[in-house]
């Protein structure tokens, strides 16, 4: 006979186990105080190679895997990260990266103008190399000007590196940006540098590199981290491999398509020889696209300063467009504010805003013409 409910008691109460264990759940999670710090200097498939010590008498490189709280967050090359467990550097061993220390900096983009989602690049960088040939690929002035609006949004000192000038003349392109203010390196290859250093070639032979542009390079690099950017072909893994003694894996221009050929599939921090504690060169992969869809329209206008002051004689509400009545910008360009390339400019900045449709089909032909 079935017992009345009224009598039962707390004896009567059956718990049924947990599957995950009987440990209660915890909002607290441990302090790590005994977490190491590392510089990540590359990620490959789930692993975090991490410099330890750095410039110390017990520097080591230790392996690591993402702690599962981390997993949404993304872990780049340049990142200061706090490490725990097996930290000994030791083959066959693996530490637990714990947490992703403040960054000083952060380069991102997005896969293209409309994709809401930021990827990371490279975190804690001081400066950033635009690097593009002058032609073998020919150059593009909107990804000189996608990558320039990252670096200024960023916080980065911009650079660019132009190599191949020994295969056509660079006046033409660097006229787009005399006026601005930042440093322009010219590298010529071959016989047609004053004086070269061996490089590694495209083909794995002995090749000549302009030692005088290195030389200026490197004369920007010491106890700074620097970042190489580019479409594959322009000689920009070449450029490592010559500042840090590296082998870093470089690739020609294929002779159909005029497109570069992919070799860095991930990037890479690298010690600059014979330089201050500090002193890192992180190579990229060559990339076809460089989204501005996580930058404001506002921060994208200030990295024209060319054509910036043009807008204090825009009507309240202006969009900048091809079309907007009475732009500021289009009677600060005709007057001459921003010099012979203004108009070039001012079709850049609205392909870049994404308010010409003509542009922005013109930027997808360029973009699609290089890897």
């Amino acid at each position: 006979m079935a017992r009345s409910t009224d009598s039962w008691d707390e004896s009567d109460v059956r718990i049924r186990p947990s599957k995950k264990g009987s440990r209660p759940r915890t909002k607290d999670r441990p302090s790590h105080d005994d977490a190491v710090t590392g510089r990540i200097v590359t990620v490959d498939r789930g692993r975090y190679t991490a410099v330890v010590g750095e410039d110390s008498g017990n520097e080591r490189v230790v392996i690591a895997a993402r702690a599962r709280e981390l997993r949404r967050n993304p872990v780049v090359a340049g990142d200061f990260v706090s490490l725990v467990g097996d930290v000994s550097g030791d083959p066959n061993t693996l530490a637990r990266l714990v947490k992703i220390q403040d960054r000083k900096t952060l380069l991102r983009r997005s896969a293209d103008d409309t994709d809401p989602v930021e990827r990371a690049v490279v975190a804690n960088a001081d400066q950033l190399v635009i690097v593009v040939a002058a032609a073998n690929p020919e150059p593009r002035t909107g990804f000189i000007d996608r990558a320039l609006v990252a670096a200024y949004d960023a916080g980065i000192e911009p650079i660019l590196l132009v190599t191949k000038a020994d295969v056509k003349d660079p006046t033409e392109l660097l006229s787009n940006y005399t006026h601005l203010d930042f440093p322009v390196i010219i590298s010529r290859t071959a016989d047609s540098a004053a004086s070269g250093i061996d490089a590694r070639s495209d083909d794995g032979l002995s090749a000549r590199l302009d030692s005088n542009a290195v030389a200026e390079l490197r004369g920007y690099l010491d106890g700074k981290v620097t970042v190489m950017l580019g479409h594959s072909g322009v000689g920009k893994s070449t450029m490592v491999n010559a500042l840090t003694g590296a082998e870093r894996a470089t690739g020609g221009v294929n002779a159909v398509t005029g497109r570069g050929r992919h070799t860095s599939s991930s990037a890479l921090a690298l010690r600059l020889s014979d330089a201050p504690a500090g002193s890192w060169i992180i190579d990229t992969p060559g990339i076809r696209s460089f989204g501005l869809a996580h930058v404001d329209p506002d921060r994208i206008l200030r990295s024209f300063p060319d054509l910036f002051p043009g807008i204090e004689d825009c009507e309240r509400g202006c969009k900048h467009t091809a079309t907007a009545v009475n732009c500021g910008l289009d009677a600060w360009v005709e007057g001459g504010h921003a010099g012979a390339t203004g108009v070039a400019r001012l079709a850049s900045l609205r392909r870049l805003l994404g308010t010409d449709p003509r542009m922005e089909a013109q930027e997808a032909k360029e973009l699609g013409s290089v890897n």
